[in-house]
C-alpha cells in the first residue's frame, strides 16, 4: 500500500495508523526522554501528546501520572518486561516494556504498550498474584488532578500552607471540589497521620450541629446517650476537622467555634469544664461571607479568624482543559464499579467540551455514573440528559433545536478556533485529537470559503 507513497506520506499515513490504536505506545529513547506517543495517552493520563512528547519518563512518575514504574526492571534485565499499572485517571494497564539494545548490550530505545486491563477481565495472569504483591499505592487517590494552569498556581499554593498551622477558608461554588481540596491539604500537611474529620454545617440542625460538634456530658438532654458522647472536635485531635457550608452555622455557634480557634478551648453541651484541644479547622462556603458580615449574619471576628488563609476554586467551565481527563477519570471508577467495560464517543467528548456544567465537577462525576448505568457499550449524545446539549454555550438563540445541528455548530466553532491558532491541518490533528485527513477535511468544511 506504501509502495507508492512519498517516505513522507509514509511516516504520515504511520502515525496516523498509531493513532487510531486503542493501545498506548510510548517510545523513549537512551535518556528516557520520550520521543513518541499515541492519542490514548489523553484517555489513560489527561495529558496531549504535545504535553508528554520532550519530557522525561521519570518526570511524569515522579508527578504521579501512573504507579508503578516498569523501567528500573528493564534496564536492570534488559530485557521484555510486564507489569499491571494504575495511572493518575484510575485507568488499569497491562504494560509490557521492550527495550532495543545496540552490539554492546545498551538501550538505545524502550517501546512500551499497555492495554486497559478492563478488557480482560476473564484473563487469568499466571504472576497476578507477584503483580498485585509488588503494586506500589495509588499515589493520586486523594490528590486533584488539573491541566489548567490557575488550579496548578493553586495547589502550589495549597502545597505550601498545608505545611503552616494557619485556618484555611476555602471559597467556591458548590461541586467545584473544596472537599477535595481540604483532603489534600491535610495529606500534605504535618498532620496526615491523624484524624481527617468532615462535617456538612447546612445538613445538620442547629441544636444537633452544636452536639455533634462540641460533644456533651452524660445527661445533658432528653435522648442524650447515658455515658455522653465525645464531639467531632475533640475527635480530630491533633489533626484536621473540615467544616463545609460554614456559613451556615448559627450566631451562637460561631461564638463557640471562634474560642476554638482563638484559644484552643472548649466546652462540650452539659459540662462546666473546659477542655483543650490540639486541632486544625479548614472551612468553606458557597456563599460570600464578606456580605453576610455586613448583614450582621457572620461574626466579623470569625471571618478574619478563618480567612487567614483563602483559597478560592475556580469553577469547572473555567478549567475546560480538565473536562476531559475528569471525564475519563470518572468512566474508569463507574465501569470498576459497575464491572462494566463502557466507552465514550468524539462526540460525546465534543459535547462535553461547550457545556457550561452549572453543577461543576459534582453534577460530571454524576452524569458519568448515570451514562455507564443506562448506555450500551459505547456511551453516544443520545444517552445524555435532555437538559445538556439544550443548554450548550453560546448557541444563537436562532439557531437549529436539533441535536445534530447543535454538534455541527459546536464541532464547526472548534475547529475555526483550532485553525485559526495553528494554521495547519497537522497541528489542528493534534490539538483536537483527530486524525489529519479528518483535519483536513474539516478545514476545507468550515475555513476555505
Amino acid at each position: 500500500m506504501f509502495a507508492s507513497l512519498s517516505t513522507d506520506l509514509e511516516m504520515e499515513a504511520l502515525l496516523q495508523i498509531l493513532d487510531y490504536s486503542s493501545d498506548e505506545i510510548f517510545v523513549l529513547d537512551e535518556n528516557r526522554r520520550i520521543i513518541f506517543v499515541n492519542n490514548a495517552c489523553e484517555r489513560h493520563y489527561g495529558l496531549k501528546k504535545s504535553d508528554v512528547i520532550g519530557r522525561f519518563s521519570d518526570e511524569l512518575f515522579n508527578e504521579g501520572y501512573w504507579t508503578p514504574s516498569v523501567l528500573p526492571e528493564v534496564y536492570e534485565k534488559k530485557r521484555p518486561i510486564f507489569i499491571k499499572q494504575t495511572t493518575i485517571l484510575g485507568a488499569e494497564l497491562l504494560t509490557s516494556a521492550i527495550p532495543i539494545v545496540n552490539k554492546d548490550n545498551e538501550i538505545k530505545l524502550i517501546v512500551t504498550t499497555a492495554q486497559e486491563l478492563q478488557n480482560y477481565k476473564m484473563l487469568k495472569l499466571t504472576q497476578q498474584n507477584k503483580i498485585d504483591s509488588n503494586r506500589e499505592p495509588n499515589v493520586t487517590e486523594s490528590a486533584m488532578m488539573t491541566n489548567n494552569k490557575k488550579v496548578k498556581k493553586l495547589l502550589l499554593f495549597a502545597q505550601k500552607v498545608a505545611k503552616t498551622e494557619s485556618t484555611i477558608l476555602i471559597q467556591g461554588e458548590s461541586g467545584t471540589g473544596k472537599g477535595v481540596l481540604a483532603q489534600h491539604i491535610h495529606n500534605a500537611s504535618n498532620r496526615k497521620s491523624h484524624p481527617f474529620l468532615t462535617i456538612n454545617c447546612a445538613a445538620i440542625p442547629a441544636d444537633l450541629l452544636e452536639a455533634e460538634l462540641f460533644g456533651y456530658s452524660a445527661g445533658s438532654f432528653t435522648g442524650a446517650n447515658k455515658g455522653g458522647k465525645i464531639g467531632l472536635i475533640e475527635s480530630a485531635e491533633e489533626g484536621t476537622l473540615f467544616l463545609d457550608e460554614i456559613g451556615e452555622l448559627s450566631l451562637p455557634l460561631q461564638a463557640k467555634l471562634l474560642r476554638v480557634i482563638q484559644d484552643k478551648i472548649f466546652i462540650p453541651i452539659g459540662s462546666a469544664k473546659e477542655k483543650k484541644v490540639n486541632v486544625r479547622i479548614i472551612a468553606a462556603t458557597n456563599q460570600k461571607l464578606i456580605e453576610m458580615v455586613e448583614k450582621k449574619q457572620f461574626r466579623e471576628d470569625l471571618f478574619y479568624r478563618l480567612n487567614v488563609i483563602d483559597i478560592e476554586l475556580p469553577l469547572l467551565r473555567e478549567r475546560k482543559e480538565d473536562i476531559i481527563p475528569l471525564t475519563y477519570k470518572f468512566l474508569y471508577k463507574f465501569n470498576a464499579m459497575y464491572e462494566t467495560n463502557k466507552v465514550i464517543s468524539e462526540k460525546c467528548l465534543e459535547l462535553f467540551t461547550e457545556y457550561s456544567w452549572p453543577g461543576n465537577i459534582r453534577q460530571l462525576e454524576n452524569v458519568m455514573e448515570r451514562l455507564v448505568i443506562i448506555s450500551n457499550d459505547v456511551i453516544d449524545v443520545e444517552d445524555l440528559p435532555e437538559l445538556m446539549y439544550r443548554q450548550i454555550e453560546q448557541v444563537p438563540q436562532d439557531s437549529p433545536a436539533t441535536l445534530r445541528e447543535a454538534i455541527d455548530f459546536v464541532k464547526e466553532k472548534m475547529v475555526k478556533k483550532s485553525y485559526e491558532k495553528y494554521g495547519s491541518s497537522r497541528r489542528v490533528a493534534s490539538d483536537l485529537q483527530i486524525s489529519q485527513t479528518q483535519a483536513s477535511k474539516l478545514i476545507r468544511k468550515y475555513c476555505d470559503n
